[in-house]
């Protein structure tokens, strides 16, 4: 634990050795969870190293815990703070959950809040109104002490609290008052992205449906690691290999980087961790902003159908609204095209060698080797991408280094359910029943759609040469009730999954 916190001391406000706290009894106790549906846990891990380097005791309930149990727990051990963790969209629903179960029996332990998709204006504006108690967001582990110190002190607790809530009087403020104009839906549907279908190039993949690629050598997808989010992930800001040289966290870094390494050779060597894909494509048009599959190139029988949403926020200079079903052929413009979908995963193995790594008390490791598992299912995304690219022939004509690949200097796009082009989360049901991911390589998803492993990347392969990302950002009303229609689920349900990205207060 010692040897893991040493990386994060550049930022911690508070060290153990500096504050005198070798051998004194815990200064409090907090209770920490990533909560239902999530499956995520480097940063709490981290976050549970730097307290329990402060002298704190930290009692972990891991992963996908159910309110009841998180509450349950927190009243059983007598916990001085909360902290819920979580990295996908769905999880800050049920973190409101967490805090109106909280208000309602009555209790008084701040909450706190952390994870990826968090942010101090949503804490304030969706979270914090529903528990009369401290409700604050963490943005990192170095912050972690000094707001747990507060909270645990009766001499600071007052005044952070107040200052506490006077920051998120401002944020809601902000928020309510913020200019956004959102045009009608089908004024955005009428000024979608055009493409001129009777020239664009379209071209036909080698194959069609799906390939399975098991045990991948993990060894060819390390050349694909992109180490700068690794850095990050330890809150070492600064991009690599740029990073060693940084008077501040250089050195740190570099003795990061060269555990990282060691733990990745070792796992090439021993095969603890294993890599798996499937992939492939389908004929497919669109039909509005739906992308349709067919189960042959006779393209007379539909096999799924894929929903997407189009943007509405008008910015200055804008000139037209996108979904991703403007990057696919009508169906009536008399060109047959593809769309191509994946699921890759380096997780299976990494949560047993983490527990491995526990069990001999060695956070540091059982860190390292969830972060290393990561590095490489997004790394063998990107590879993945190339050998797609390759398949679908366009890509023969890449000459693209490493660095290239990172800056995604390549033709087409690989957007995923769940991100800023496609928001919604529960796409991803039709996507791993079309590449039937839990059969073929055993990804497998949790109610809340996060994939486990979690060391796992899924999208879909979007070929047209004028791709690019977008971010759907706010929605209105008719456009959520055209997409609960399209979808046949019911609105409040849609609302449900949409909440981040909803442009009005629903009834």
């Amino acid at each position: 634990m010692k040897k893991a916190v040493n990386y994060l001391q550049p930022f911690m406000e508070k060290e153990k050795q500096d504050a005198g706290l070798e051998g004194q009894s815990f200064r409090g106790k907090v209770l920490m969870a990533t909560v239902k549906g999530d499956v995520h846990d480097i940063g709490k891990n981290i976050v549970g190293v730097v307290l329990g380097c402060n002298n704190y005791e930290v009692i972990d309930l891991g992963v996908m815990c159910p309110c009841e149990k998180i509450l349950e727990a927190a009243v059983k051990h007598s916990v001085d703070v909360i902290g819920l963790s979580g990295l996908i969209t769905p999880s800050l629903d049920e973190m409101t959950y967490v805090a109106k179960e909280m208000q309602r029996l009555g209790m008084k332990t701040p909450l706190l809040i952390g994870g990826a998709t968090t942010s101090a204006k949503h804490t304030a504006v969706r979270i914090a109104p529903h528990y009369q108690e401290p409700t604050v967001h963490v943005t990192d582990a170095s912050r972690c002490v000094g707001v747990v110190e507060s909270l645990c002190s009766k001499e600071l607790k007052p005044k952070y609290v107040q200052d506490n809530v006077k920051l998120q009087d401002e944020l809601r403020s902000s928020y309510e008052a913020r200019q956004v104009k959102l045009v009608p839906y089908q004024e955005a549907c009428a000024k979608s992205f055009a493409t001129d279908w009777s020239s664009i190039r379209i071209d036909k993949p080698s194959f069609l449906g799906t390939k399975t690629l098991k045990n991948y050598s993990i060894e060819k997808i390390a050349k694909y690691i992109d180490w700068s989010p690794f850095f990050m992930a330890w809150e070492l800001k600064g991009k690599y290999p740029k990073i060693f040289q940084d008077p501040y966290v250089g050195v740190e870094a570099k003795k990061l980087f060269d555990d990282a390494s060691a733990m990745l050779f070792d796992c090439i060597a021993s095969s603890t961790l294993t890599a798996q894909a499937v992939y492939g494509f389908w004929p497919a048009a669109s039909l509005g902003d739906d992308v349709v599959l067919f189960t042959d190139e006779s393209r007379s029988k539909e096999l799924v159908r894929f929903h997407f949403l189009r943007q509405q926020w008008e910015r200055k200079g804008q000139n037209d609204f996108r979904s991703l079903a403007d990057y696919i052929a009508p169906i009536d413009s008399g060109r047959q095209d593809y769309l191509g979908a994946f699921v890759v995963t380096a997780g299976h193995g990494a949560d047993e060698i983490a527990k491995e790594f526990e069990s001999k008390h060695d956070d540091y490791s059982a860190i390292m080797v969830k972060a290393i598992a990561d590095r490489l299912a997004e790394a063998f995304a990107e590879l993945l991408h190339e050998q797609a690219r390759l398949d679908w022939g366009y890509g023969i004509e890449e000459q693209l280094g490493s660095e290239q690949l990172i800056n995604e200097e390549y033709r087409g796009i690989r957007p995923a359910p769940g991100y800023p082009a496609c928001p919604d989360h529960t796409e991803k049901r039709i996507l791993f029943e079309l590449l039937d991911a839990p059969g073929q390589i055993g990804v497998s998803l949790t109610e809340s759609f996060a994939m486990w492993p979690a060391a796992s990347v899924s999208g879909f392969y979007f070929a047209h040469p004028h791709s690019r990302y977008f971010a759907v950002d706010r929605l209105t009303s008719d456009q959520v009730e055209s997409y609960a229609k399209r979808k046949g689920m019911p609105i409040r349900d849609i609302e449900r999954w949409l909440s981040p990205n909803l442009g009005y207060e629903p009834s």
